[in-house]
Order: structure tokens, then C-alpha cells, then sequence
């Protein structure tokens, strides 16, 4: 058994300490955010923050996060008001959205260490893979999110977290859970 905190939550995964976190998360802890890219932690798809810290998931074992608290992309915020998502969505760096999650967790990790990152800080510190290319938009997304995040701008069109379960439920009958 392994004991660590998810999304401010203690969690104990009773599998193989050996099993790459990622797997955990998506098959255990049923948080789809973290994607599977690679599984050799070249494309950064699996980001999560491990204390503070972004970590490609694919690559840290269960027995590693032992104790660790560990922040996936659905725990990043909860009604998608980080600066992060909200600069992503603002300056339309996204397209196909795989990459997002993992992006935006690197992101948050950079921001957090540094609210006024340099172009070139930027880049050092994402080192993601995009099939889509959002690079050049990506860039001016997280100098917002860090203007956001420093108080000196602020997103006044912010998208709206989307649609309710309830809602979904009532709009799609498929989701009903009566018949």
C-alpha cells in the first residue's frame, strides 16, 4: 500500500509500488487529466506536480510519491480559474488540447517560482512536446498568466468553467440516469 496526497486529498493505492504513478492516477484514482504520450518522459503529456515540483508522472514509481503531495491537473483548480488555464484559454494556445494539461502544470510549477519569466525562461522551463505547435502562442499565454498571477493584468473574459454534471445530464439523455 502507498499513502500520498492527491488534489488535497489522502489517497492509498493499493497496487505494486513499482507501478508508474501515471497509471495510478488514471487507473486507480480514475484523474484521466495526466495523459499517457510516451511512457519514456520525452513529451511531458503526464506532468503533474509532485511537492511543488513538475514531474513527468510516467517516470515516478508509486513506492517514489510515497508520502509526496502530488497536484494533477484537476486539482490545479477546480473551477479552471488558475491564470494558467486562463491565459491558455485567452491567447488560444490551445488546439488539439492532449498536451494542455501537462503544459499547464509545468506552467504553474514555473510561475510559482518566477511571476515574470523571460521568453527564454519560458522555454528552458517547457519542455513539452505540441503536435499542434502552439509554441509561439504558448509563450505569450504564460507572460500573461504571470502578469495575471503578479496582479498587473487581469482576464476579463475568462471563459466559464462549463457545463454542470446536472446539466450535462439533462441536455444529453444518454448521461440520465433514469431511463
Amino acid at each position: 500500500m502507498t499513502d500520498l496526497t492527491v488534489n488535497d486529498r489522502p489517497v492509498r493505492f493499493e497496487m505494486d509500488p513499482q507501478t508508474p504513478l501515471l497509471w495510478a492516477l488514471r487507473d486507480a484514482a480514475n484523474l484521466t487529466g495526466t495523459k499517457y504520450g510516451c511512457g519514456v518522459g520525452d513529451c511531458g503529456a503526464c506532468m503533474v506536480l509532485i511537492d511543488g515540483a513538475a514531474l513527468r508522472s510516467c517516470l515516478v514509481t508509486l513506492a517514489e510519491a510515497e508520502g509526496r503531495v502530488v497536484t494533477t491537473i484537476e486539482g490545479l483548480s477546480r473551477d479552471r480559474s488558475h491564470p494558467v488555464q486562463q491565459a491558455l484559454v485567452a491567447e488560444q494556445a490551445i488546439q488539439c488540447g492532449f498536451c494542455t494539461p501537462g503544459i499547464a502544470i509545468a506552467a504553474a510549477a514555473l510561475l510559482a517560482r518566477n511571476a515574470d519569466p523571460s521568453e527564454a525562461e519560458i522555454k528552458a522551463a517547457i519542455r513539452n512536446l505540441c503536435r499542434c505547435g502552439v509554441y509561439p502562442r504558448l509563450v505569450r499565454a504564460i507572460q500573461r498568466a504571470g502578469r495575471v498571477a503578479r496582479r498587473a493584468e487581469r482576464i476579463s473574459a475568462a471563459p466559464s468553467p462549463g457545463i454542470t454534471a446536472e446539466d450535462a445530464a439533462a441536455a444529453v439523455p444518454a448521461l440520465r440516469a433514469d431511463p
